[in-house]
């Protein structure tokens, strides 16, 4: 990954949908915001999609339908809850996301790398959020 896409993920704004009425915003380096710490107690999760893969633009419909697998795949890991998420860069760029808590790292990964990402943030608990990076050639 170049620095310039790492420097693009470690300063998007990572919004999760609490609710229909309650957003909290991750950020790299940081922890969770209070009221995000309170839904994901001590377990880890991450901040994932299936946009875009290998930082590529294609077309929305392949996106959409991409994110739909990713959704049914993370909601039938028992113990896991899924919320609507979205990254948004500094440049105004954004991507359809999904918060994801209960899934370990391993997990994580595969899916990351079943849908081409390059990178993914997680984090522990009330941890901070850390960006991982992906070996995009690993399967």
């Amino acid at each position: 990954m170049d620095d310039s896409l790492q420097e693009a993920f470690l300063s998007t704004a990572y919004w999760v949908s609490i609710d229909t009425v309650i957003w909290s915003t991750i950020r790299i380096n940081l922890r969770p915001q209070p009221e995000l710490a309170g839904v994901i107690g001590a377990r880890p999760w991450g901040f994932i999609t299936a946009w875009n893969p290998q930082a590529r633009r294609r077309a929305p419909a392949e996106n959409a339908a991409a994110q739909r697998e990713l959704l049914d795949a993370l909601r039938s890991l028992p113990g896991v809850a899924v919320y609507p998420a979205i990254g948004v860069g500094t440049s105004g760029w954004s991507e359809p996301s999904l918060f994801t808590v209960g899934a370990d790292g391993a997990t994580l990964d595969a899916l990351a790398r079943q849908h081409g990402q390059l990178a993914y943030v997680h984090g522990v608990a009330d941890g901070p959020a850390e960006l991982r990076l992906l070996n995009s050639t690993q399967t």
